[in-house]
């Protein structure tokens, strides 16, 4: 398998973070978001990917799958072990809940498309520019701090799923444009506790080998 992918979008992320958990190995192709105008535009890449986003990922037959939560519910269909989510329906849904809010409600109007539009379309500075990510985030961990359950090690039990890999992936965004983590102290223990963890750390944007080329 190769996973197509950029060392900072929190999407592949999610997908590297995946991955290491469940000890699969996938060769990691970089398909850099900035360079030239950005290679996730390239006549190449669309024939994989028509989103013109990452991640993807090509399975050994050729099949192209895409969107990282759509990735992980494949992985987990096949690789149920170490499973990512509950089998409980109430408890899967809490955690898709989650895993939801900052894959669908945080994630779309923070991403690097979204703050290039702000700045072409309508003179965004950059202070404009992390103001509005904050401010999104702000929103979204405000009701994910709720959700979380506040007495597991991590976000709903005593190992990881869905819902850590989708905060921790967000945190690293949180971090780069300066939010105010003091009011989330839940998020930043599981956000801690999951850096810990080999296959986290090894997941990180700064590990991958594209970063150094940045």
């Amino acid at each position: 398998m190769k996973l197509y992918t950029y060392w900072r979008s929190t999407a592949a992320y999610r997908v590297r973070i995946a991955l290491n958990l469940k000890g699969i190995e996938a060769e990691m192709v970089p398909v850099d978001l900035v360079k030239d105008g950005g290679q996730q535009h390239s006549p190449d890449y669309l024939a994989l990917n028509p989103a013109h986003l990452v991640p993807t990922l090509v399975l050994d037959d050729g099949t192209a799958l895409t969107q990282s939560l759509a990735i992980i519910d494949y992985l987990e269909a096949l690789w149920p072990a170490p499973a990512l989510l509950p089998a409980d329906p109430v408890a899967r849904a809490q955690v898709l809940a989650a895993a939801h809010l900052v894959a669908m409600d945080i994630h779309p109007v923070n991403n690097l498309r979204v703050v290039q539009h702000l700045g072409e379309t309508y003179d965004a500075t950059p202070e404009d520019k992390a103001a509005w990510m904050r401010h999104w985030m702000a929103r979204g961990f405000d009701a994910l701090q709720a959700m979380v359950r506040p007495d597991t090690p991590f976000a709903f039990g005593e190992a990881p799923g869905l819902a850590d890999i989708c905060l921790v992936a967000q945190m690293y965004n949180a971090h780069r444009w300066g939010l105010d983590l003091a009011p989330y102290a839940r998020l930043c223990e599981i956000e801690t506790r999951c850096a810990a963890l080999p296959a986290f750390a090894e997941a990180a944007p700064e590990k991958q080998p594209d970063a150094a080329q940045a």
